[in-house]
C-alpha cells in the first residue's frame, strides 16, 4: 500500500462536475493499494497516517496530527501509485491490486481511518475523478507499507 499525504488548506473530489468529497484543512489521502495488501496492513497504515504529526505545533516544528489540529480527511482512491516506473517509457501495473482486491482494501481504509475519529470524505473508487487542492507548505509525504 502506497498513501501519497498532502497537507491542504482546502481539496475537492469532483465526478462529472459534481462535488463528491470537499475538506477545508487537513490531509488530502492518495491511496494505491497493492496486490500483497491485506486487511491488517491497510489498518496499520490507516493508525499512521491519523497519527502522522505534521502539523506546526506553536514553536513551528511539525509535532501535531491531523487529529491534534481539528483536520480532516479527504482520502482519494488511486491505483496508479501501485505502478512499476523503474525501466522503459510506460508503466506497469502488474503490482497493482484488481478492482475487487482495491476497491475491498480502499473501503476498509476508509473504516479504518473513521475508526480513528476523524472526518473522512471520499472519492468514488474507479471513477474518473477530478482533485483540486491548495497544498499547505507544500508539504506531503510518502508512506509505504
Amino acid at each position: 500500500m502506497k498513501v501519497l499525504i498532502q497537507r491542504v488548506a482546502q481539496a475537492q473530489v469532483q465526478v462529472d462536475k459534481v462535488t463528491v468529497g470537499e475538506i477545508a484543512h487537513g490531509l488530502l489521502l492518495l491511496i494505491g493499494i497493492e496486490t500483497h495488501d491485506e486487511e491488517t496492513s491497510v489498518a496499520r497504515m490507516a493508525q499512521r497516517i491519523v497519527g502522522y504529526r505534521i502539523f506546526a505545533d506553536t514553536e513551528g516544528k511539525m509535532n501535531l496530527d491531523v487529529r491534534d489540529v481539528g483536520g480532516s480527511l479527504l482520502a482519494v482512491s488511486q491505483f496508479t501509485l501501485a505502478a512499476d516506473t523503474r525501466k522503459g517509457r510506460r508503466p506497469s501495473f502488474s503490482r497493482a491490486a484488481d478492482p475487487e482486491q482495491g476497491q475491498r482494501l480502499y473501503d476498509h481504509a476508509v473504516s479504518c481511518l473513521r475508526a480513528e475519529g476523524v472526518d473522512v470524505e471520499t472519492g468514488i473508487f474507479a471513477a474518473d475523478m477530478q482533485v483540486s487542492l491548495v497544498n499547505d507548505g507544500p508539504v506531503t509525504f510518502l508512506l509505504e507499507s
